[in-house]
């Protein structure tokens, strides 16, 4: 695991890897599923295509519903901003241009396996987060910290069931 920044404005980051005993034809369609993704997160509810997409291409968007437990419920557009099946899968929150966040998998062939990558980009867009800054900007750190955490802990578990889907 991997994190950068300590203040929004830095654009930190998240980044965990796993290495999975399955090749990257068998992950890819888990990790490019949108409509699996409520179930391998706590945080995300649910997730429909936009504009009629059905699958995951560049400039396809599809909404998505969120729930935490101290940022209440949220809704979100999403971009595709990279696809390349078996490779890489990227969306942007938000616009594409000044996105709240920008989420990736990445897949790598790996010693027989695959190993995947989920990275997460905060900001630089607003998101919900610059609102909670915005009221205690003297606290910008430790919310930056703590939502990063909470983030990495999301991702490890997403991995981790991703792992034992693909190697079932």
């Amino acid at each position: 695991m991997e994190w950068t920044g300590a203040r929004y404005a830095d654009k930190p980051t998240v980044e965990v890897r796993t290495w999975i005993d399955a090749p990257p034809d068998r992950v890819w369609p888990l990790v490019s599923d949108i409509g699996l993704m409520p179930d391998l997160s706590d945080e995300l509810q649910s997730v429909e295509w936009l504009d009629g997409a059905e699958e995951p291409a560049v400039g396809a968007r599809f909404l998505g519903r969120n729930k935490h437990r101290a940022l209440g419920e949220w809704q979100t557009t999403s971009h595709v901003v990279e696809c390349v099946p078996g490779t890489v899968f990227a969306w942007a929150v938000g616009t594409p241009a000044d996105p709240a966040a920008v989420w990736r998998f990445r897949l790598e062939p790996r010693d027989g396996g695959t190993e995947l990558t989920q990275w997460m980009q905060l900001g630089p867009g607003r998101s919900g987060l610059s609102m909670a800054i915005d009221r205690m900007p003297d606290k910008e750190q430790k919310i930056v910290f703590v939502r990063l955490r909470e983030l990495e802990c999301g991702i490890t578990a997403t991995l981790e069931k991703i792992k034992e889907r693909a190697e079932a």
